[in-house]
């Protein structure tokens, strides 16, 4: 963890402005891979370097103590030796014991469309998509059953429960936000610690007298550079997203959502997202989940039950639909400083009246998406300084696309960047609301203009990914492409820091 100005001119996944005016602590900036199966970003605002690092372990011990608690098939793991059980009281720890009972409370409150046994349906889905075929009716109908039987049976006196069916279940929807909240509480009880900002994967808690900016992921333009479809100022508060677009599965061509209910057997579709602020993380996350599965009407009672959760929902024909209190947060998005196509028509245009023989420009039609995947060490590790641009034949930068990095005097790490771009400003510095993200996985778009935001001309231009790790190697990958309208894809060799990456130019598309 490494401490850096109040104010970060740069992007890290996310940044923190409006630090206090006297005495001015310091802020101290934390990535990791793999932690509750995602990637996390903790921003931790102290009195000293020493506080920052205590808090942060804190919160990283009270996440592997929840994880050995409440996540994952580990037969060493809590709740599955619980769940192997049948028809026993057996007596189990107070956070398993109140995970249990949120999840009783949640699927009464949801009308049975919130179930940890929402996992049969999962896995029903998972299966189709193996066998390249939809599920059968009647699968459907004995996966349904299965899931909404009673599956156990909670004894508060003596803090046990009991399991009575054979469904498979799992503590998926808001058994995230429980364990993160948890770990800001542990490291909010180190003294010297003034606020602290944790993103699990997208999902994001603010505590402290800090507002934090936060943008909303775009459901089908999910890259990490892409523009946000709102902006939030967050203070001492969730925020949770559940959608269609980052987990599910494919079949026949058709993309269906991780988020199912258990009720029907099938996977939601009428929302595509939901992004939900609330003070309390669980309901937050319920809420964000169960928007995904309910129906309308369900939808308003829900609503009309937490009158302090402002929400945005994406439908399938892309409606966007929030509340009064989401507007009491939302900011103004800034002005995009992108050329309109038809300047570059009429450019092009010009130029033929003149008998000049112009570069045909970019087409806008396409992207490129560039996709890397951190390599994984053992356990939990650091994620390395990123630095990614776009060159032209004579090796001009033309377009910053993305930059990592949590101290700006470490930056020459990255020694081609460095020398040759130095470009920092421009970057989003907002904390990414999204679903939640596979560990590190990450893709990048480049939408073909320059850091003026005016197209390029068609042709070749060199996509670079540069890697420095603290304590770790140096790795530099460059891939030549020519674009010009014709979709094509390139795969780059992987190293030490980036086990795979890939380029993928095509036309863009609405699906996920």
């Amino acid at each position: 963890m490494k401490p850096t100005t109040p104010v970060l001119a740069g992007c890290a996944v996310l940044s923190i402005g409006n630090m206090a005016q006297a005495a001015t602590p310091g802020m101290y900036i934390s990535h990791a891979d793999h932690v509750l199966g995602t990637s996390l970003d903790v921003r931790i605002v102290a009195g000293s370097e020493a506080s920052a690092r205590l808090a942060e372990q804190k919160a990283l011990q009270e996440i592997t103590r929840l994880t050995k608690v409440l996540i994952g098939y580990d037969g060493q793991i809590e709740f599955s030796r619980w769940a192997a059980t049948r028809h026993e009281a057996v007596r189990v720890s107070d956070d398993l014991f109140s995970v249990l009972q949120l999840f009783e409370q949640w699927h009464n409150q949801t009308n049975g469309a919130l179930s940890a046994s929402a996992e049969t349906i999962g896995q029903l889905w998972q299966q189709g998509a193996i066998d390249g075929q939809l599920p059968s009716v009647a699968a459907k109908a004995e996966a349904v059953d299965l899931a909404n039987q009673t599956h156990w049976q909670l004894d508060a006196d003596n803090q046990s429960a009991t399991r009575l069916s054979e469904a498979p279940l799992r503590l998926n929807t808001f058994t995230k936000s429980y364990i993160i909240d948890k770990a800001c509480e542990a490291a909010l009880a180190v003294d010297g610690i003034e606020a602290l900002v944790v993103n699990a994967g997208g999902d994001i808690i603010v505590r402290g007298n800090l507002p934090v900016a936060v943008a909303v992921v775009n459901p089908r333009a999910s890259a990490e550079n892409d523009a946000p479809m709102a902006r939030l100022s967050v203070q001492n508060q969730a925020v949770a997203t559940s959608g269609d677009y980052r987990r599910g599965v494919r079949i026949d061509s058709t993309w269906h959502s991780h988020v199912v209910d258990p009720r029907t057997g099938e996977p939601a579709s009428e929302i595509i997202s939901a992004t939900v602020v609330h003070p309390d993380a669980v309901v937050a996350g319920a809420l964000s989940t169960a928007f995904n599965i309910t129906t309308a009407g369900e939808r308003e009672q829900l609503a009309a039950a937490y009158p302090e959760a402002a929400y945005l929902l994406v439908t399938k024909e892309g409606k966007q639909l929030s509340n009064a209190k989401w507007s009491d947060l939302a900011v103004t998005m800034p002005e995009s400083t992108a050329v309109l196509v038809a300047d570059a028509s009429d450019r092009l245009m010009s130029a033929k009246v003149l008998g000049i023989t112009a570069a045909k420009p970019w087409n806008p039609d396409y992207e490129l998406a560039i996709n890397l995947e951190l390599a994984k060490f053992e356990g939990r590790f650091r994620r390395p300084f990123v630095a990614v641009w776009v060159e032209d034949e004579d090796r001009n930068p033309v377009r910053n696309i993305s930059l990592w990095y949590n101290k700006p005097r470490w930056l020459h790490e990255l020694k081609s960047w460095y020398n040759n771009t130095r470009q920092i400003e421009g970057f989003d510095p907002a904390s990414i609301a999204s679903a939640t993200r596979s560990p590190g996985a990450y893709t990048l778009t480049w939408d073909g203009k320059d850091d003026k935001g005016q197209f390029v001309k068609a042709g070749k231009y060199t996509v670079v990914i540069e890697v420095a790790r603290e304590h770790g190697t140096y790795q530099i990958m460059r891939k030549e492409m020519n674009f010009n309208a014709k979709a094509k894809q390139e795969k780059l060799e992987g190293n030490v820091e980036i086990s795979a990456a890939s380029l993928d130019y095509h036309k863009k598309t609405g699906n996920p």
